[in-house]
């Protein structure tokens, strides 16, 4: 088994509410060191604070790749600049055995009034590489980032996403033993961030370790094998990353159920009130872990009835991306509850949360429109390509064999 080379144990760290925590210059530090003596002398300040981590303990071993999930501010990028040495723990500590390289705001690590040119060799030389070495990978840097254009350019001229790019490619191209990503993938487009997935996938090949942050749950299916929950400053769970990330986008649903329903309004002539997967494991009705038939139902209760009614329905994926829909006329349902039955072959998408679109008017007229809650959780086996760049919306099984010109299988 590798060895351990980020080990944490009771890490917590808290702040002064109202209070930012600063990066200071050279000349902060000297002040600071100035004002020292006098500052005995001042009272201590009111106002209460709080846990942004409380007792966290954890090991990552050489190799793995490791994802961080929670809700905004659950504490993750606060455990991330702990372990860059960006800020101090209040209580424990954290152990790193290896050249970090870190990626948790766009831009950290660069000076603005330095060049793209003069920036790259900057981080290289705070991980600890030489320039020999930079400039064997400079030229890879650039084009990954693609921006050959302005790297004689002083970097305060470029915009969010170049500058992103380009501390991305320099993070993962001068090879730091440890990867540590922040959520800052989010700021490229849809190509980039396949193309930073990409990357981050040669980097675990090489053996080397990466801790990542994102609220993009396929991210990090496809990247990690182990997920970290942090809830509220603490591990909510540790392990295998397709049951836990279940059961966090199950958490989230249930999460947003209540605030969802407020946003529906009245209901003076009917109202969606539940779905399910028919057959489904009793305890999980929202969760689909089969490829095969499925029976999706959807359960309308109305005070009123439907004589002219229209029925619509759309299935999307947390990108908002349609994935399917479809539509029927000359609904006419009585007063009373009603159950509206769908039946699919197979619904062959790929692992993750989705969200059924269910409505129904009467003669023009909105009887109800629901975003279905909780989400339906796709947990089935996945068959996608190995990387991100090659994974489409759908999930199919397929067999491959090489066939002879007579048609033979060899």
């Amino acid at each position: 088994m590798s060895e351990a080379v980020i080990c944490a144990e009771g890490l917590g760290k808290r702040f002064r509410i109202g209070e930012r925590e600063r990066y200071h210059a050279l000349r902060d530090v000297l002040a600071r060191s100035f004002v020292a003596p006098f500052r005995r002398l001042r009272w201590p300040s009111k106002g209460s604070h709080v846990w942004a981590l409380q007792d966290v303990s954890f090991e990552i071993r050489q190799g793995e790749v490791v994802g961080l999930i929670g809700r905004n501010g659950a504490g993750k990028t606060t455990l991330l600049k702990i372990l860059s040495r960006i800020t101090r723990p209040t209580a424990g500590f954290a152990e790193i055995r290896g050249r970090v390289g870190s990626l948790l705001e766009v831009g950290t690590g660069f000076h603005p009034e330095l060049t793209g040119h003069e920036n790259v060799y900057l981080s290289g030389a705070i991980l600890g590489m030489k320039s020999s070495e930079i400039a064997r990978k400079f030229d890879e840097i650039v084009s990954f980032a693609a921006v050959e254009r302005f790297i004689d350019t002083p970097l305060k001229h470029y915009s969010t996403g170049m500058q992103m790019r380009l501390a991305f490619a320099v993070a993962a191209h001068l090879e730091p033993e440890i990867l540590l990503v922040d959520e800052v993938l989010a700021v490229g487009d849809l190509e980039f961030q396949k193309k930073c997935l990409g990357k981050m996938q040669d980097v675990s090949r090489s053996g080397r370790t990466i801790v990542f942050v994102s609220h993009q749950m396929n991210q990090i299916r496809r990247l990690c094998e182990r997920v970290l929950w942090i809830d509220r400053g603490q591990i909510r769970q540790d392990g295998a990353s397709s049951p836990i990330i279940g059961a966090y986008e199950m958490a989230m649903s249930s999460g947003d159920q209540q605030r969802r329903e407020r946003e529906r309004g009245p209901d003076p002539k009917g109202r969606f009130v539940r779905w399910e997967i028919v057959e489904a494991d009793g305890e999980r009705p929202n969760v689909l872990s089969t490829l095969g038939p499925v029976a999706v139902k959807f359960v309308i209760e109305l005070s009123q009835p439907v004589r002219r009614g229209h029925h619509g329905i759309a299935l999307r994926n947390v990108d908002n991306t349609l994935i399917w829909a479809w539509s029927t006329n000359d609904v006419d349902l009585s007063v009373g509850e009603h159950e509206l039955c769908y039946r699919f072959p197979s619904l062959p998408v790929r692992p993750g949360a989705y969200v059924w679109h269910v409505s129904l008017y009467d003669d023009g007229n909105l009887v109800d429109a629901w975003e279905c809650l909780p989400e339906m959780i796709v947990a089935t086996e996945s068959y996608q390509h190995a990387r991100d760049e090659w994974n489409g919306i759908l999930n199919v099984p397929c067999e491959f064999e090489v066939l002879e010109g007579n048609g033979i299988a060899r």
